[in-house]
């Protein structure tokens, strides 16, 4: 079978339930792009933040494995960029022959740029400025205090969609804008690369990294005019009011109280625009590829790199706090040449890290290193492998507010281990919506010290360091040492 080309749609912070098979946005190049492909409606990413997930993406790797834990390109953060001999899959195709071509967001690293892990670039974004390598390693300036003293004296009443925060530049959660965060640039790079290319033999793969539908959600008035703000409902699980969860989450949804309830209805409906607007950009890539002949055996995968709590528990956008919603992604991949029996909607847990495995198994490229992620081919093929998967696991240390943070996830049960404040279990059987957790009940303390087992054996076998046996820290109601039994 020919090496297929790669083309990748990558969102940002766009939910898994906005597309097949279940719908919420309107998205008619989606609609039949999963028709001629296979979804899994099980995607998960590996933390709720871009840099982590995205460098899991490239690797097959979880943060504790490539290092990359928060936004490489904050003055707080943690890691600029990956650990010394992590290896991304784009080197292994670059060196296998294929030509990569990288436009839009790139967030992995903050000292190297696409180009430095083989990729030809156009129009980037969340690429180091000028400097930034040799910076890394003195003391940070601070330069986030340049801008706070322009908002010092804002006074002035809260508007439609905004949220005051004193001290804090103002805050306007949705709005109407015709370009949002450039997506149609990033969208027209790609496009001028998928015209210009020499149609001959050469294996080729092309990744187009949008912005949307990040917040703040402002959208093309064409998109916002495809939903009726009375159509728009708010989420089973608006009202929690979270008393049995960290005191960080209710802190967190805090400033989202401002909003009405009309307003966070409107906010829905900005973000569903949001996404129909990224589908018709995506709409835009597919027509490209199908002008330029190669669409039969090119593989091409629609997915982001993290989802969005979209009003679930009073929230917005992205965080420490532990829901489906912000980990649930979208993904699905077609390969007209290589799909078997396409149409097929796969439930089985999928992360983000296995896209690495599989990219390099479907060019042919055998790698000596190991990942955490697993090939999906089986699954185009109509296979069923063996002994996949019936958990996922997330790790986080905070959104640049940093708190460690663990979970693992199985088709019934939940349990975070949350190292900055108590744990939570749901039961997500009885309560898909997550909104009564059962850590202290009893009744379930078996039950954690299985997932707990579950959860050590797993930051084990990838090599996380996230706990150490000092009295002060070690507060995990079942250590590390439960996963090796009597050992």
């Amino acid at each position: 079978m020919q090496q297929p080309n790669i083309l990748i749609f990558m969102t940002d912070q766009q939910r898994g339930d906005s597309i097949p098979p279940y719908s919420k946005a309107k998205t008619p190049y989606l609609d039949k792009f999963c028709k001629e492909g296979v979804t899994f409606s099980q995607a998960f990413c590996c933390a709720p933040h871009c840099c982590p997930s995205r460098a899991s993406f490239f690797s097959g790797l979880y943060p504790s494995q490539h290092g990359v834990w928060n936004n490489v390109n904050v003055g707080n953060t943690l890691s600029k960029g990956l650990y010394e001999g992590v290896r991304l899959w784009s080197e292994d195709l670059k060196e296998s022959g294929y030509d990569l071509h990288f436009a839009g967001k790139w967030h992995v690293s903050n000292v190297e740029s696409p180009a430095d892990r083989g990729w030809t670039t156009g129009f980037v974004t969340g690429n180091p400025t000028a400097g930034e390598k040799e910076k890394h390693r003195r003391r940070p300036q601070g330069r986030e205090w340049k801008w706070y003293r322009d908002f010092q004296n804002d006074t002035s009443e809260r508007k439609e969609g905004q949220i005051i925060r004193p001290g804090y530049p103002r805050y306007t959660h949705y709005g109407s804008n015709e370009n949002p965060f450039n997506d149609q640039k990033v969208v027209a790079s790609a496009i001028s690369e998928i015209k210009s290319r020499n149609k001959d033999d050469t294996p080729w793969c092309q990744f187009v990294g949008t912005l949307g539908p990040h917040d703040p959600y402002f959208v093309p008035q064409k998109y916002l005019d495809m939903y009726d703000i009375n159509d728009i409902e708010l989420p089973g699980n608006f009202n929690d009011p979270m008393t049995d969860k960290p005191n960080l989450y209710r802190r967190t949804r805090d400033r989202f109280d401002q909003l009405t309830e009309r307003e966070h209805r409107e906010a829905i409906r900005h973000y569903l625009a949001f996404c129909s607007y990224e589908d018709a950009l995506f709409g835009q890539i597919l027509e490209a590829l199908e002008e330029s002949g190669e669409k039969d055996n090119t593989l091409v995968l629609y997915v982001s790199d993290h989802g969005d709590y979209m009003a679930e528990h009073g929230l917005w956008c992205k965080g420490l706090p532990c829901f489906q919603s912000a980990y649930h992604i979208p993904a699905t991949l077609r390969w007209p040449n290589g799909i078997k029996n396409p149409g097929r909607v796969i439930d089985q847990f999928i992360s983000i890290a296995d896209f690495a495995p599989t990219f390099l198994e479907l060019a042919r490229i055998n790698v000596e290193r190991s990942m955490t992620g697993r090939s999906l081919v089986p699954f185009l093929m109509d296979e069923d492998p063996e002994d996949w998967r019936d958990a996922i696991f997330t790790q986080s240390n905070g959104n640049e507010l940093y708190g460690i943070q663990r979970s693992i996830m199985t088709k019934d049960w939940k349990f975070i281990y949350n190292g900055y404040d108590y744990d939570e279990l749901y039961d997500l059987k009885n309560d898909p919506l997550e909104t009564n957790n059962v850590a202290e009940n009893p009744a379930h303390k078996e039950k954690i010290r299985t997932l707990s087992k579950r959860l050590w054996k797993f930051a084990y076998e990838t090599d996380d360091i996230c706990i150490n046996p000092y009295i002060m820290v070690a507060l995990s109601q079942y250590g590390p040492g439960e996963a090796f039994g009597n050992e």
